[in-house]
């Protein structure tokens, strides 16, 4: 296999296999963020992607896949569900998410995380040219820099976290807290989301290893008694979002617009949600202020109607399940209130839909609201503003996503607070032309210029920088 003088290692590979209609399977590129934002970065190199192919015990050879060679890792079945139903999804995600829910600790989930990090590290390690670069993807592989790092040390490391990082008081419940923040370290860069991300992660270094953390730099000791640095730092991601202008300018999406405003009727405002089914993103809370609008008849559904995208998520975690049960009980019962022959107060989707029919939606809705709990980032929120050439639409948006730090002409909320919630909504839909296209060129200016290239870019100088560092160091 030839090696790459760039490699990125994600838990998947930016490929799904679907089967075709003459009964062959053949393989369609995911529609997921990551994959959205590496995208252009993997255009632009002669690089290779490490990564699960999607299917438990699935054995593939690599293979080229719109110009990038893909190197997939084979899961079992077992592997899956321990290291990444498990580990992955529930002890990190909710410990990660602030313990929205309650993540479990359990010791046969640790060891299969090691196990496939192991893999994955070695897999990186073949697949990468002498002196090359891997650029390692989020939480899942949190242990991959430290492994990839002892088996090549030829090689510049990145690791970027795309959830956040937790308060050292939250971190610190986590058993194994020092062989992920080592795993970590490995890294030469280490990216965040926020600053404040990236701040929660230097105090737990502290905290624990008691390393010198100054400017966003971290002094490493190696076992033969050198040191050596890694720089932990922000650099928020973002989307392609000329691609989305685009979209937005064509002629058939803005008439799929106008046809979905029809097939609501025709309401004076519709408001927007669009989520994975995740209990972070505080689909419950949107809807708890929403009915209760209805209920106080500070909106009508004659004038309002609420569109929920809620594409399926990790189906086999019994808390996912809870929450699919728990929100269409609840869309059901305001329906089934508020509902008129005509007219529908929620129109729930559970489905994901391609991105010509997610940028219609976006074109169709007054306002779109974004109200996590706890959110690395939130890339709907940048897509929404990315779409709006017409300068109009508002954007209601939790100030714990990421996204609040960049997107400061938003209608920033707090979602815990229903009552503030739903004085937002209401203003939101009351919002004169004038400030929403004030708030919207501010918004699109932002969005514009820090777009994924951007982002990619100044990740990928970091690294560069390091580099250099290290080879000076060397000399």
């Amino acid at each position: 296999m030839s090696e790459a003088e760039f490699v990125v290692v994600a838990n998947r590979l930016p490929v799904d296999r679907v089967a075709g209609p003459d009964g062959e399977d053949f393989w369609r590129r995911s529609p997921g963020g990551l994959v959205t934002a590496l995208e252009p970065v993997m255009h632009q190199v002669d690089g290779a992607w490490v990564g699960w192919p999607g299917r438990p015990d699935l054995h593939v050879d690599p293979f080229d896949f719109d110009g990038t060679r893909l190197v997939p890792v084979q899961l079992s079945a077992e592997e899956v569900e321990l290291y990444y139903e498990g580990f992955s999804n529930d002890t990190i995600w909710p410990l990660y998410h602030d313990v929205i829910a309650v993540p479990r600790y359990r010791r046969v989930w640790w060891d299969a995380y090691v196990k496939v990090n192991r893999r994955f590290a070695e897999a990186a390690a073949a697949a990468t040219a002498p002196g090359g670069t891997v650029w390692v993807q989020d939480y899942q592989l949190q242990l991959v820099p430290q492994m990839l790092r002892e088996l090549r040390d030829d090689l510049t490391i990145g690791y970027f976290h795309h959830i956040p990082f937790p308060a050292y008081g939250i971190y610190a419940q986590l058993p194994w807290r020092k062989q992920v923040l080592r795993g970590m370290l490995g890294a030469d860069v280490i990216g965040f989301q926020r600053v404040a991300d990236a701040g929660n992660f230097a105090r737990s270094i502290r905290r624990l290893f008691h390393y010198e953390t100054k400017g966003g730099r971290i002094v490493v000791p190696e076992e033969d008694g050198s040191t050596r640095f890694a720089v932990a730092k922000a650099y928020p991601i973002s989307i392609d979002a000329e691609s989305y202008v685009e979209l937005a300018r064509k002629p058939e999406v803005q008439a799929r617009a106008r046809e979905i405003r029809e097939g609501l009727g025709n309401p004076r405002k519709i408001l927007l949600g669009v989520d994975r089914l995740d209990y972070t993103k505080g689909i419950r809370h949107r809807l708890k202020a929403y009915g209760e609008l209805l209920e106080d008849q500070r909106l009508s559904v004659e004038d309002t109607t609420l569109v929920q995208v809620a594409s399926p998520s990790r189906e086999r975690v019994e808390s996912y399940v809870n929450l699919r049960d728990e929100i269409e009980l609840t869309v059901g019962r305001i329906n089934g209130d508020f509902d008129t022959m005509d007219h529908t107060a929620i129109r729930y989707l559970h489905q994901g839909y391609p991105r010509e029919e997610m940028v219609a939606l976006y074109l169709a809705a007054d306002v779109m609201l974004v109200t996590a709990l706890r959110d690395g980032m939130n890339l709907v929120a940048k897509e929404y503003v990315a779409c709006r050439t017409d300068n109009r639409g508002v954007l209601v948006l939790s100030e714990f996503a990421g996204a609040a730090d960049e997107l400061g002409s938003a209608l920033r909320v707090n979602p815990h607070d229903i009552d503030a919630l739903k004085d937002t909504i209401v203003r939101a839909t009351e919002m004169p032309g004038a400030e929403q296209g004030r708030r919207m060129r501010a918004l699109r200016k932002k969005v514009l210029e820090n777009d994924v290239e951007r982002w990619s870019q100044s990740f990928l100088a970091a690294l560069d920088e390091a580099r250099s560092l290290r080879a000076a160091v060397g000399s």
